[in-house]
């Protein structure tokens, strides 16, 4: 697989929009009337932490189950024991985003977190449980023979984020719901406390998930809102992943990897598993991670191209790998990482490397259409904070040579070097003018410059300063790269050595192709880059569970 992280300069890239600052570094103010408007943000959070240690405090004091309540066995925090798989009830939990108002006069259980707490009275309190991004209000209000002044005032005394269990009968408000998701409200009959979170947090919810309009909104206003700066979400990732928008990123990441899996597998293809502990570099050049195995040199692996390859000399026709990929550049930039999923294809081609671009276009056509199908619940909690513009993408996915693309660019006046390589900025000004010219963000580039390509790229036939290689765009920024290979072992061996690879390191993969291969090519892809440019983030980091690039081995 070719660098799906074309290596750049490592110069920090900063977000598009203004309202998060993504530098790797110091999240210090570069000015005076920032500091101010930071300060006075901070300021108000505090005054907010203070007012909710109040609440706190006052409510636990008045938390204790008066042995006299009749009523008493109706709430509180479970024992231990309780979760010590002691015992199997029977009981059948709901989720909370399936609450809907066919729910409605029956009575469930559910268990999420106390997202907020509000206290009406010493007689009534409202708690918003969250599972999963989804979120229901529950009344706790005093009724006789069920729930007693003792329930409510435990119940204001929850700390946020606490894990909670709430039984109860849905009723259906005559109005609208502000602040839930479900329009449902939960009668509360029973309340328990599962696992208590501390009570004040380092960052808060509603701070990390506010949208970018509010922002803007708050500009105009001159109110002052605490933004959470990436380096300090990621620093407390665990609680910024509960945020509506993350929940929805990394769940349609997980369908962008089913949906890759199920199409390349109705396609003949089949899954495999190869070493990310190899002898010498994947893909060339010095950015490997590099350690000793048991004695002898070895390294990470940049790509599993090397193995892939050696699977279709061994007669599987068509693979692919989901897996982890290593690159150790120094590039702080928005759009890299030191480890990313790879999603990688191999395929044995008849005739032509067209053939490998039919199927990626199939692919990921069928990936756009299953997401925008399957994944509109999630799709519009990241458009809530990160408000983006749909993909727009053809059915016949369009396809240019590279020659095409740079007279692209000359015609708007931008000179590039027809045997050279395109920059992050002439990469976006591209597909800004293909999307003018043909209405699409999705487009492949084909036929590069044979001497910015790996060593294992095949040469085109009538020209050698060309290949047969290609890359894939979304929005303006590469998402694929990939190639017909060479499959004869004395081209390989002398590519090898040009390009400065020690060939003693690759012997065995030069040896696969000795023993007779069949011509073939294949491709690979970023998974953390495609859905960041699918739904149009300004930062992969926001893509990727736990991040790990040149600054940041934890969490």
């Amino acid at each position: 697989m070719e660098n799906p992280q074309n290596a750049e300069s490592s110069a920090v890239e900063s977000t598009k929009n203004g309202v998060e600052n993504i530098n790797i570094g110091s999240e210090r103010s570069k000015d005076g009337a920032k500091q101010e408007k930071e300060n006075a943000a901070g300021k108000q959070n505090k005054k907010a932490e203070r007012l909710e240690k109040r609440r706190l405090a006052a409510a636990a004091a008045a938390t204790a189950v008066e042995e006299s309540d009749p009523l008493g066995g109706n709430y509180g925090d479970l024992p231990f024991e309780a979760v010590q798989s002691k015992e199997i009830s029977g009981r059948i939990w709901t989720k909370v985003g399936s609450l809907t108002e066919e729910y409605k006069e029956k009575e469930v259980l559910i268990r999420g977190r106390a997202h907020t707490i509000r206290g009406v009275s010493n007689k009534m309190a409202f708690l918003l449980v969250r599972e999963a991004g989804f979120t229901v209000q529950c009344v706790v209000a005093v009724a006789p023979e069920v729930v007693s002044k003792g329930m409510v005032k435990f119940a204001t005394a929850i700390s946020k984020e606490s894990i909670i269990e709430v039984q109860g009968s849905v009723t259906v408000p005559d109005k609208p719901i502000k602040g839930a998701s479900q329009q449902v409200e939960i009668k509360v009959q029973k309340v328990y406390c599962i696992s208590k979170s501390v009570p004040t947090l380092p960052i808060n919810l509603e701070d990390a998930a506010r949208s970018e309009k509010e922002f803007e909104r708050a500009k105009q206003t001159g109110e002052q809102l605490v933004s959470v700066g990436q380096d300090t979400r990621l620093n407390y990732r665990v609680l910024d992943l509960r945020t509506p928008a993350n929940q929805g990123i990394f769940r349609l990441q997980s369908h962008v990897s089913m949906l890759f899996r199920q199409v390349l597998i109705s396609e003949g293809f089949i899954e495999i598993h190869t070493p990310k502990l190899i002898a010498g570099a994947s893909e060339g050049g010095s950015a490997v991670f590099r350690l000793e195995y048991k004695g002898q040199p070895a390294c990470l692996a940049q790509s599993p191209q090397l193995h892939k390859q050696m699977a279709i000399c061994a007669d599987f026709g068509r693979v692919f790998e989901i897996g982890p990929v290593f690159r150790a550049e120094d590039s702080f930039t928005h759009r890299h990482l030191c480890e990313f999923t790879g999603l990688d294809l191999e395929m044995e081609i008849k005739e032509h490397y067209f053939e490998v671009l039919d199927i990626i276009d199939k692919l990921f056509v069928s990936i756009f259409d299953g997401l925008n199908e399957k994944c509109k619940k999630e799709l519009d909690a990241i458009d809530q904070q990160y408000p983006f513009e749909p993909l727009k993408y053809l059915k016949k996915t369009l396809r240019l040579t590279f020659a095409e693309g740079v007279q692209i660019l000359k015609d708007a006046g931008i000179e590039i070097d027809p045997l050279g390589d395109l920059n992050t900025e002439t990469e976006r000004k591209l597909g800004q003018l293909v999307r003018e010219k043909y209405d699409t963000d999705f487009y492949i580039l084909h036929r590069y410059p044979m001497a910015i390509r790996p060593f294992y790229t095949m040469p085109c036939v009538d020209d050698p300063l060309y290949s047969n290689s290609f890359d894939v765009f979304i929005r303006g920024e590469e998402i694929i790269s990939g190639a017909q290979r060479v499959h004869d072992p004395e081209l390989l061996t002398k590519r090898a050595k040009e390009c400065g690879i020690d060939v003693n390191t690759i012997s065995t993969y030069i040896d696969s192709f000795r023993w007779g291969a069949a011509p073939h090519g294949g491709a690979g892809v970023g998974l953390e880059r495609v859905v960041m440019l699918f739904c149009a983030l300004n930062n992969i980091r926001k893509t990727s569970l736990f991040p790990r690039d040149p600054q940041r081995l934890a969490p």
